[in-house]
């Protein structure tokens, strides 16, 4: 009975953290780090916004952007943006709100297609629509494991350090692990929205056989979680079917 008790004071006081971190706050906290991390990787010239690769992943990230928006269920309308970074890293990531970053080296040295480049694109606007940041900021906040998680990889590829990301001690952008179910949720959400864009959704199960041939030649990874890219591949491909139909319908 006492377990009982605890257990159900426990939730509720998971309920009220949760209520009190709203997706406003998130959001604004999250804007201003990311503005803070583009006006130093600004002032160390690794943005990119002129070359092939640039000019490529804004195109589809505009293409996209509507839908995204379209598929906003939050009730805080999202400032989506993005910034491409020069750096050789495979890595891509989305902070809550909708502030996002392409590496130069996902696309140049895995040869993504614009279709390819939307199934990643999908995938991180699908963590920021699911809100899976202000998931793991409640539940950094309730079991007080608060680690300082810097992203070695920016600081280390573009001389960008992002510790200015790690508002109140909490890791906000997506280069941390997701859960498994984060992950799967955002691999298929992604690949709903690229296909409604007009993306055809064939080309996502091939983003992972790539991702696979460069796994440990490639240092840290946007991929580097779980499920393996095998399980990923596997289930994108049960999918585009489905996703096909919404991408035929784009057509139309």
């Amino acid at each position: 009975m006492k377990l009982l008790k605890r257990t159900t004071t426990f939730a509720i006081f998971v309920a009220f953290l949760t209520a009190c971190v709203t997706t406003s706050e998130i959001n604004q906290e999250a804007a201003n780090s990311y503005t803070q991390v583009k006006q130093e990787a600004r002032a160390k010239n690794a943005i990119d916004t002129t070359s092939v690769t640039a000019k490529r992943v804004h195109t589809v990230f505009n293409k996209m952007k509507p839908y995204a928006e379209k598929a906003n269920k939050t009730g805080v309308p999202f400032q989506w943006e993005i910034t491409v970074l020069k750096s050789d890293e495979l890595n891509a990531w989305a902070m809550p709100g909708g502030k996002m970053a392409f590496y130069t080296g996902l696309v140049d040295k895995l040869k993504l297609t614009n279709d390819e480049i939307a199934v990643v694109m999908g995938h991180e606007m699908a963590h920021a629509l699911q809100e899976h940041g202000k998931s793991d900021r409640t539940v950094s906040t309730i079991t007080g494991l608060v680690g300082v998680l810097a992203d070695v990889a920016v600081t280390a590829a573009t001389g960008v350090s992002t510790e200015g990301l790690l508002s109140a001690g909490v890791d906000l952008i997506a280069t941390k692990p997701f859960s498994r179910s984060q992950e799967t949720e955002a691999d298929e959400v992604g690949l709903m929205l690229m296909a409604e864009a007009g993306y055809n959704p064939e080309a996502a199960p091939n983003v992972w056989v790539k991702m696979s041939k460069a796994n440990g030649s490639s240092g840290l990874s946007i991929f580097s979680t779980h499920p393996s890219n095998e399980d990923r591949q596997e289930n994108l491909a049960r999918l585009v079917p489905k996703a096909k139909e919404i991408y035929n319908a784009s057509k139309k």
